[in-house]
């Protein structure tokens, strides 16, 4: 096959200096049980930040096209899988990873990664959802599944302008939960109450040490996307049979507890890992995002970025400066 189409390459130029640039790639053939897709929208992660620029340790081949994420429509399935023309999402495994990802103007990938587009959701809405989105909706599955209700009380969400924090806020409002945001960003305290959050802290009192191995119970469930001395006082600080769960590390990769919290208060720490979920899972949580879990100002939380852009917006959230979800078109 000789298709030529546009894709973000980041190359190594010398031994760990890289550059990135919008190049035309050419399309090889397309193997047994693999599927191309072309790409209409894909979204802007940290971690397609991290590979853009040249990350190793999660890109390890370079020259190599970013993006953990896709939604498009399949132009050639040779399993029979699905039909030319269908709408489909894929997110996580390891598209932009070792897999040249979404944001090249076409993905070839296995017939396993894909998730039908369910009926209530645009390809647009489910970018604007991306990896983002679904790591924010299995918080919201743990929290449920560890029997975390509305009722119980309030859920604390850390980095609470990031994607995931953005979508948890989003999801857990709309079912009426009530939901405390953190965040170090104290002009953003208003675009938080806009989501849902009926109450913002700032960062830094989730920061100061304590060396008591218990603090006052807070929060039924908490959502982290901060880790480090952060995560350390908020074990402490969760009620009766809470639950944490983990899934960044903005703050640190470590963090220190003791057993009383597990022991006395029997929480639930959980590790959130959105890239290798089991595929059942995966297209029930994608319907549920279209429908009872869908946020009803989803657009609202996108900027929307053409392909030729991306650069710039690959700088911004290098910064810290990203704020909700960026989506990326592929094609003028």
């Amino acid at each position: 096959m000789n298709k030529n189409y546009l894709a973000l390459v980041t190359e190594e130029y010398e031994p760990n200096k890289f550059s990135r640039s919008i190049k035309t790639k050419t399309l090889g053939e397309i193997p047994e049980n693999y599927s191309l897709v072309k790409v209409e929208y894909s979204s802007l992660n940290y971690k397609d930040a991290l590979t853009a620029r040249g990350h190793k340790g999660i890109a390890r081949n370079y020259p190599h096209t970013p993006g953990i994420d896709a939604s498009g429509i399949i132009e050639i399935c040779n399993s029979g899988k699905f039909k030319v023309g269908d709408e489909v999402i894929v997110t996580g495994h390891d598209l932009g990873m070792n897999t040249n990802g979404g944001f090249g103007q076409y993905i070839v990938v296995p017939d396993d990664w894909i998730v039908p587009l369910p009926s209530n959701l645009t390809l647009y809405e489910a970018m604007c959802y991306g990896t983002a989105g679904f790591t924010a909706a299995i918080c919201v599955y743990e929290l449920i599944r560890n029997n975390i209700k509305p009722e119980t009380g309030k859920i604390l969400v850390t980095g609470a302008t990031g994607g995931v924090g953005t979508i948890a806020i989003g999801i857990l409002s709309k079912l009426n939960y009530e939901v405390v945001a953190s965040t170090g960003k104290s002009d953003e305290y208003e675009y938080l109450k806009n989501l849902g959050a009926i109450e913002i802290i700032n960062r830094s009192e989730l920061e100061e040490s304590s060396k008591k191995p218990m603090l006052s119970a807070k929060w039924s469930g908490v959502i982290d996307n901060v880790g480090g001395k952060t995560l350390s006082n908020l074990i402490k600080s969760v009620g009766m049979h809470g639950c944490v769960c983990v899934l960044g590390n903005v703050s640190g990769d470590y963090f220190e507890t003791s057993v009383y919290p597990f022991l006395l208060r029997g929480i639930s720490l959980i590790g959130i890992d959105s890239a290798s979920k089991d595929k059942n899972l995966r297209d029930d949580l994608w319907i549920k995002l279209s429908k009872e879990w869908k946020i009803d100002n989803l657009v609202d939380l996108c900027r929307l970025v053409p392909l030729k852009n991306l650069d710039e917006e690959i700088n911004l959230i290098l910064k810290g400066g990203q704020k909700g979800r960026v989506v990326v078109k592929l094609w003028d």
